[in-house]
């Protein structure tokens, strides 16, 4: 039986920036991007939340919602500097640690002696020293596997610690609402209700082969964890799928030449990023666009040696028709093959995590692979 604990830090990067300047505190606090730079929140306090404004969301609108916001920009060096620091702590209890982001993670403490062994009181332990060392919140979740783990640290935030031992997972899992799992967003819940499945109790009244037709491959996984069942390992190196680089604009891209001529800085940065993960088989290439009305498409293409701007340039052509539309967003990346030279660098992560927001003015949220 596994002891898996989900740390998450609360609201990480508000919470760093009322740290550092106390004159913040209790006042409605966002850090993100400008609003004449279309900018987006990246994260906010719970005072800026009680207006509904939420990760993700243009600056412009978090700014109607509430205009005494307080938006700041984002230091990503300081935000680095203590996502660092808080996966030293977690390193006192166990070297089985998967990151997720700079500010949540999985710690596998299945094997760890501290505290006579008990998962809860590491958690307990953790939070403290963060809390203490850091003037930071973390809230945390304890469970016999990663899904209940994750779950269980949104159920009781901020700083709060929810434990589900293996006799109570049954229980706990039957009255879960689907829209907990991981996976399942607002098309896919909207799905589900059509066939009036609004619980992981209702998932259990399905069959497995009926779940796999009404969701595909996902519905094995429905099946497993409407049962508590998740066998998924923490991973302390996971393997990078892909990489990529892209900017949001502060005037749309009009035109598909226009769309072209901003492909040398993307591709330029994207090498320096390809150069830093290593010796790696890239086996794809691809472009992303986004209009200014908010579609989206990626075009890919399989990798024969050539990632120039050419290349690019006629995935971007190849795309345009089906947005039609001047752009607010360019991206380009790699995919690379499986199985290969796996990202085990933690630093590596923290930093290229850091440095694409920094470089791209936050329509945040980078594939991590």
């Amino acid at each position: 039986m596994r002891k898996i604990i989900h740390c998450d830090c609360d609201c990480f990067y508000a919470s760093v920036e009322l740290r550092d300047d106390p004159s913040l505190q209790n006042r409605p606090v966002a850090v993100g991007g400008s609003a004449d730079r279309r900018g987006v929140v990246a994260t906010c306090n719970y005072e800026a939340r009680a207006f509904g404004i939420h990760s993700a969301m243009p600056t412009a609108s978090a700014l109607r919602r509430c205009p005494d916001l307080i938006v700041l920009p984002p230091r990503m060096d300081k935000y680095r500097e203590v996502a660092l620091q808080i996966r030293a702590i977690f390193r006192r209890y166990t070297e089985s640690i998967e990151p997720l982001s700079l500010d949540e993670a999985y710690l596998d403490v299945s094997d760890c002696d501290a505290y006579q062994g008990s998962a809860t009181r590491i958690a307990q332990a953790i939070r403290e020293q963060v809390r203490e060392e850091l003037g930071i919140t973390i809230s945390a979740g304890v469970a016999p596997n990663k899904f209940l783990a994750k779950v269980a640290s949104d159920w009781d935030k901020p700083d709060g610690l929810t434990v589900i031992t293996p006799e109570q997972v049954d229980e706990f899992v039957l009255s879960l609402p689907v829209s907990k799992i991981h996976g399942v967003g607002k098309v896919m819940a909207a799905r589900m209700a059509e066939h009036n499945i609004f619980s992981c109790a209702d998932l259990r009244s399905q069959s497995l082969d009926q779940l796999l037709i009404l969701f595909g491959k996902f519905g094995h996984q429905l099946y497993e964890y409407a049962r508590g069942i998740d066998k998924r390992e923490v991973k302390s190196n996971r393997e990078r799928k892909s990489l990529s680089v892209e900017t949001t604009f502060a005037k749309d891209i009009v035109g598909v030449d226009g769309a072209i001529s901003m492909l040398t800085d993307l591709l330029a940065e994207l090498e320096k990023r390809i150069l830093r993960v290593g010796d790696k088989t890239i086996c794809g290439v691809f472009v992303k666009l986004k209009s200014a009305d908010f579609r989206q498409t990626t075009i890919d293409r399989r990798y024969e040696g050539m990632r120039e701007a050419p290349v690019f340039a006629q995935l971007l052509e190849e795309a345009w028709p089906r947005l039609e539309s001047p752009l607010r967003l360019i991206g380009v990346g790699v995919r690379f093959a499986a199985g290969e030279n796996k990202v085990n660098d933690e630093l590596s992560q923290v930093n290229e995590s850091a440095e694409y927001y920094r470089k791209n003015q936050l329509d945040l949220f980078t594939d991590i692979g």
